[in-house]
């Protein structure tokens, strides 16, 4: 259900505003309407949205660089040391690229001296002011001529893939010339020199590394700082909500809260310099939800906000289509073994990390305990236990269960059919109670109209007896439905519009309903298909196994826990995606769902 709501309006003097929002802050309470159209200081929006950004990114890397081997306390937080962190970390992030790119140069050129060996250049430069043409050359080994080697005092340092590496010192400065051969320029420094820079660097680059994984322990200060600067953002935007009045002397504000909260509101604001109005919704408010569903029903609501939320004037269908979803689950994974693993591990996640789960996750888990004892239910349909049929067992317990609870192919595939038809005319009962709730029970009458003509149809079938299929009961009961259907539809219109208004919904029901209805084999068909994986798992275990007492066992085992593991992930995604659609789809249409309403989001601190 959702929770009634009151609307808040506010009047208080333009000196007072900055305060009264931080009132209503520390309230926490009343979800403000920002006004369309309202003046927005853009440039300090962009301001606030590049320092978050930043500090997000600078979140990433100190996450990156927190030494997880090595158990540190993290530093108290604080919001001024967080704001800072992201410029300390642009100037570390600045000289690290700087050393890189010193590294990759001087990688290089190690390269490029690496065949020459190491030599001090000095002396080259000795031989140069002492008269001497020192040069380096690089030729193929199939044209370098060993006649050099007297006949212009060549060198041979090295020869390395077909290359022949070799120097000249000579009197002549056109050696290239002579030798038809490009001259090589090496750097000015050895290659002892750049080892040592280079390691040098690297000493540099780690004491950065260092620099950065110190600051991850003030990871709680850059959290708090992004939490700050979040909520600097909304106080921004809330701030911007307001209209100005009397020459803007006075701001009118605008917001919504619970009903259950009103008096508590009131009492607080009667202690603040702020004139308040507390009014009922009317019908043409943009009301935000808020779900108020308890117990079992709660946990489905993260799959009902999967879509979108019910208007306010509207049916929240969470408590209505919760029980068929936890069905449509069971039968879609069908398996009492990939049930019982879903439920033992939920519980045992929520008994070991009880005090670190929030509300939500808390939530998430016994939805997943819920859904896996629905499959745990469904799987004795079908008598699945990952893969092996346990109906085929010799056992008084497995064939007394089977007499009970066994379900064949076809049947399982009557059943998706039947739940199908069960669906979408409790989803047409909704769609009645939705158009009393909004707009009166004539809109309805057409909708009853049509429940009536296929319950007709139904009961007419499987109960010959009691309602004879044609009969003058029967053919009684179908023209009361067609008048409704036909003339009942647009109420206040001409009876000829209703008529074709009529023909039209009944083309667009004959085509539709079927399509809806089939849609629901896909319950038989994932069921089915899964149970088939898990089942060629189990002889590829058995099959793939050699014949060895040690290595069987475990090859066997390996085998059935990959390959288990692959089908509960496929299955468990088809199970939640397909039973999804099946109520987003199917059963939101039918229940005339229109949807579009906004969260129930409070002005509060940060949490």
């Amino acid at each position: 259900m959702v929770a009634q709501m009151k609307k808040f309006t506010f009047l208080t003097f333009h000196k007072e505003y900055d305060r009264f929002l931080h009132d209503l802050r520390n309230l926490g309470l009343i979800h403000i309407v920002e006004q369309e159209g309202c003046e927005t200081d853009e440039d300090c929006l962009h301001q606030f949205m590049s320092d978050a950004k930043k500090l997000g990114e600078s979140l990433k890397i100190l996450k990156k660089h927190r030494d997880k081997k090595t158990v540190s306390t993290l530093n108290y937080p604080e919001i001024e040391l967080g704001h800072k962190i992201p410029r300390l970390i642009e100037e570390i992030e600045q000289k690290k690229s700087s050393l890189n790119q010193q590294i990759q140069i001087a990688k290089k050129e190690r390269e490029v001296l690496r065949p020459w060996g190491d030599f001090d250049p000095e002396n080259i430069n000795r031989l140069r002011q002492a008269g001497y043409f020192v040069n380096f050359f690089i030729s193929p080994n199939n044209k370098f001529n060993p006649n050099w080697e007297t006949m212009y005092n060549v060198i041979v340092l090295k020869e390395e893939s077909s290359k022949t590496y070799f120097m000249t010192i000579s009197h002549t400065e056109q050696m290239a010339e002579l030798l038809d051969l490009e001259e090589i320029k090496l750097p000015e420094v050895s290659l002892s020199t750049l080892d040592r820079l280079i390691n040098s660097l690297q000493v540099e680059l780690h004491l950065q590394d260092k620099a950065l994984q110190k600051l991850s322990d003030d990871l709680p200060s850059v959290e708090a700082a992004l939490k700050d600067l979040e909520a600097g953002i909304i106080f921004h935007k809330v701030s911007q909500s307001a209209t100005p009045i009397a020459d803007k002397r006075l701001m009118l504000l605008q917001g919504w809260a619970p009903a259950e909260n009103a008096e508590e509101i009131e009492t607080y604001l009667e202690t603040k310099d702020v004139w308040f109005d507390v009014s009922d919704p009317t019908p043409d408010d943009d009301v935000p939800i808020q779900f108020r569903n308890k117990g079992f029903f709660r946990i489905f609501e993260p799959i009902a906000e999967l879509y979108m939320l019910p208007k306010y004037n509207e049916i929240d269908l969470t408590p209505y289509f919760a029980p068929f979803y936890m069905l449509f689950f069971g039968l879609s994974l069908g398996d009492i073994g990939y049930g019982l693993f879903l439920f033992i591990v939920a519980t045992i996640v929520k008994l070991l990390k009880k005090e670190k789960l929030t509300t939500n996750l808390k939530a998430i888990l016994s939805l997943v305990q819920v859904l896996g004892a629905s499959t745990m239910v469904a799987g004795l349909l079908t008598g699945g236990f990952f893969g092996f049929a346990i109906y085929d067992l010799d056992n008084p317990i497995a064939q007394a269960l089977k007499e009970k609870a066994y379900f064949n192919n076809n049947q399982m595939f009557v059943l998706s059919l039947v739940l199908g038809v069960i669906q979408i005319l409790f989803g047409m009962c909704l769609k009645v109670a939705n158009r009393i709730k909004q707009f009166g029970i004539m809109h309805a009458l057409s909708t009853i109209g049509w429940i009536i003509l296929l319950t007709s149809i139904i009961v007419a079938y499987l109960f010959p007896a009691l309602i004879p299929m044609g009969g003058t009961l029967h053919v009684i009961i179908l023209g009361i439905a067609a008048i409704l259907i036909y003339f009942f539809n647009s109420p206040g219109k001409n009876p000829a519009v209703n008529l074709g208004l009529g023909l039209w919904d009944t083309y667009n029901m004959a085509t539709g309903l079927l399509g809806d209805v089939l849609s629901y084999v896909r319950l038989f068909a994932l069921g089915l298909s899964g149970g088939i994986l898990a089942s060629v798992f189990n002889s590829l275990a058995i099959g793939m196994s050699p014949d060895n007492a040690i290595a069987g066992p475990i090859v066997a085992i390996l085998i059935f826990l990959v390959g288990h593991a692959i089908n509960i992930f496929m299955n468990v995604l088809g199970a939640i995606v397909h039973p999804v659609r099946l109520t987003f789809v199917e059963f939101y249409k039918n229940a005339e769902f229109s949807g579009g309403g906004k969260k129930y989001k409070p002005f509060q601190e940060s949490i």
